[in-house]
């Protein structure tokens, strides 16, 4: 039911994880379209689309998009003294809503998922709060 994910070899035993992560996310609800971790420099390390999903930007406009997204979770950090640490960020688009994670991790600081814009039933914080974070924190304390 779901695509293969698209991984980058030369992240070793670290690929492996984040792969099962983005397989593991994908199945948490059918509202999700996407799945990707990036590094600090914007660069996709291991993504999946949802099966037989039309993707809205192409490979390099994604890569560009977690550029984007890196450079914004860094900006809130001059407001983590006095608010803590920011957490995630959800930006709601004409045709996605789309969250931004942000982990204490060098090397793949970014998790970014998108959400179906349609199904108004599904409740994207708590999908995210409850089962999302927890997965992937679990699965981070691993390695």
């Amino acid at each position: 039911m779901y695509s293969k994910i698209t991984l980058y070899e030369d992240f070793g035993m670290q690929g492996s994880i984040l792969q099962e992560v983005c397989d593991k996310v994908i199945e948490l609800d059918n509202s999700i379209r996407f799945v990707g971790f990036a590094n600090n420099a914007g660069r996709i390390i291991a993504h999946k689309y949802r099966k037989g999903l039309d993707p809205l930007l192409r490979s390099n406009e994604s890569e560009l998009s977690f550029i984007d997204s890196a450079l914004r979770m860094r900006t809130r950090r001059d407001m983590e003294p006095k608010l803590g640490r920011a957490i995630y960020s959800i930006t709601l688009y004409e045709k996605v809503k789309r969250a931004t994670i942000s982990f204490d991790n060098e090397d793949y600081p970014i998790l970014m998922i998108s959400f179906d814009n349609s199904n108004k039933r599904s409740d994207h914080e708590s999908l995210i709060l409850d089962r999302i974070l927890p997965l992937v924190s679990h699965h981070f304390t691993r390695t």
